[in-house]
């Protein structure tokens, strides 16, 4: 009994067999007269052999399976017949118990110990203590073998187990990064545009509330990048090797949104064939992006509140209390504030969800990125349609400067997504793609004649300015300049620069004190 129980402690202890059988070998060394032991897996369907384990004694062993003729084969079948282990002696080549088949002919035979490892699927593996040189074996020592069997038969399962897990995630590193080359991508985390520009200061706060453990709740207009700013969360987070699970709350019925948040038992509804682990549980030791969390029902965000509170969780159906471990990062387009004085959000909640906030700016309110997002979303666009990275032009810039860009980040990769298309994977067709119609405009030419004229989507006449260099925040000054001139220098009101532009009054004061524009000198006598 206590050599049982020595074996099954070493059997549970190590995942690594190979350090299981090692601890095994000198236990029991005490009790049986061996020196070195072999466990093989069996594949019976396609009568192979493979080595898993061999300690002890050094012997020619060879990891890679081969297979049995007929008549071994059958040999091997007849001790899962007998099935208690038994003594024999073996020539020392001999390719079932002992070595594998070795060209050295000095090799001796010896007195071997062949055990019979069966789990609840049939005939599993093949266990063989080999004996000391000159010692011998006999029916007294087999017994004592048959009565640590259990649990080596556990250990070859959890080894094979471990196998099957390395070989499944190679397999899905192998697609990420199969995935990654077809999407020309380095990372599944995408890169932040403007995060040294118009988003330096949320990434700056990004950065801050990381390593808090604290829920976040990302608002921002449809399109701004919400989910972008969750998974730069998730990455900078001690959570980073953990799951990052998103979960777009209005896009789910709500007959089902509590099975699919919190999971179901078997039975518990009409359906439930199986039990299903929902996304919390999924989640467990990472983070989760509840989006569009205002879409949630009042029954959905009581529960949502509890978990939240005490980290605990009942699927749909059952009795048991499950514990996770989930870091909450929220997203919404909606007043949730409004909502909750409104009586559609709970205020409780809302406490709870609204410990960090961050609002992502709307691209109209960091236009100085918008060329490096229009270059990335053209040289994307591009390589998908197999003619190589476009880049837009000068003039393809002032027209997507002059647009107002409601849907933000996703319209504006839609529009490029759209001149590619229209330009036939060989150039912008930027005008036509934003619905303006005709040809796309000159560049602006340095000359001493009156400039012409553009419009800026809106429908308003923006008198051109000579031209600048080509860098990012050339062209934005450009465009900013083109506005004022149009505005007298008026920067406020119905019809000053900034509603122009769709920004605030002070964005654009801070931006134009950034760029070192002084606006002064296209002031009128109506400027404000």
């Amino acid at each position: 009994m206590m050599l049982e129980l020595e074996i099954w402690r070493e059997a549970c202890r190590h995942l690594d067999i190979h350090d299981s059988l090692s601890r095994m070998l000198p236990v029991l060394a005490r009790h049986l007269p061996i020196d070195a032991i072999t466990l093989r897996r069996l594949d019976v369907p396609r009568a192979r052999l493979e080595t898993v384990a061999q300690v002890g004694r050094t012997v020619d062993v060879t990891q890679a399976p081969f297979e049995l003729p007929a008549p071994q084969m059958a040999r091997v079948l007849a001790l899962f017949e007998r099935r208690t282990a038994h003594a024999t002696r073996l020539d020392g080549d001999d390719p079932l118990f002992g070595a594998t088949p070795s060209e050295d002919p000095s090799r001796v035979a010896s007195d071997v110990i062949v055990a019979p490892l069966a789990d609840d699927e049939g005939p599993a593996g093949v266990l063989a203590l080999i004996a000391r040189e000159g010692a011998r074996v006999s029916a007294d020592h087999a017994k004592l073998v048959s009565t640590i069997v259990e649990p080596l038969v556990v250990a070859l399962a959890n080894d094979r187990r471990v196998h099957e897990l390395a070989q499944l995630r190679e397999a899905a590193l192998a697609e990420n990064r199969a995935l990654l080359t077809r999407l020309n991508r380095q990372s599944i985390v995408e890169s932040i545009i403007g995060e040294r520009g118009g988003l330096r200061t949320l990434m700056e706060r990004v950065e801050q509330v990381a390593n808090a453990e604290v829920p976040v709740l990302l608002l921002g207009e449809t399109g701004s990048g919400k989910e972008v700013i969750a998974r730069a969360l998730h990455e900078r987070s001690r959570r980073r090797e953990g799951p990052m699970v998103r979960v777009n709350c209005g896009a789910i019925p709500s007959e089902l949104i509590d099975s699919e948040l919190f999971g179901h038992e078997r039975g518990s509804f009409t359906g439930a064939v199986g039990t299903r682990k929902g996304w919390f549980e999924r989640a467990d030791g990472g983070t989760l992006l509840l989006d569009e969390v205002g879409e949630l029902p009042a029954a959905a965000q009581v529960r949502l509140l509890r978990i939240l509170q005490e980290g605990t969780l009942e699927r749909v159906g059952g009795q048991r209390t499950l514990h996770v471990d989930v870091r909450i990062v929220a997203a919404t387009h909606r007043d949730l504030h409004q909502m909750v004085q409104a009586g559609q959000f709970r205020e409780d909640l809302w406490y709870r969800l609204s410990v960090f906030p961050l609002r992502l700016p709307p691209v109209r309110e960091r236009l100085e990125d918008l060329p490096e997002l229009a270059s990335h979303f053209a040289a994307r666009a591009g390589a998908r349609l197999g003619a190589g990275p476009l880049t837009p032009t000068r003039e393809d810039l002032h027209l997507l400067l002059a647009y107002s860009w409601p849907g933000n980040v996703r319209e504006l990769a839609a529009v490029i997504e759209r001149a590619a298309i229209l330009g036939h994977g060989k150039k912008l067709e930027v005008a036509a793609a934003l619905g303006l119609g005709g040809p796309l405009p000159t560049a602006p030419r340095t000359t001493a004649s009156a400039p012409r004229a553009e419009t800026n989507g809106h429908g308003t006449t923006l008198p051109a300015v000579e031209a600048r260099s080509q860098k990012l925040d050339d062209i934005v000054v450009a465009h900013i300049e083109r506005v004022l001139a149009s505005t007298r220098g008026r920067i406020e009101g119905p019809k000053g620069a900034a509603a122009l532009l769709g920004i605030n009054p002070h964005t654009l004061r801070a931006r134009m004190r950034k760029l070192r524009l002084d606006w002064s000198r296209f002031r009128g006598a109506d400027a404000d």
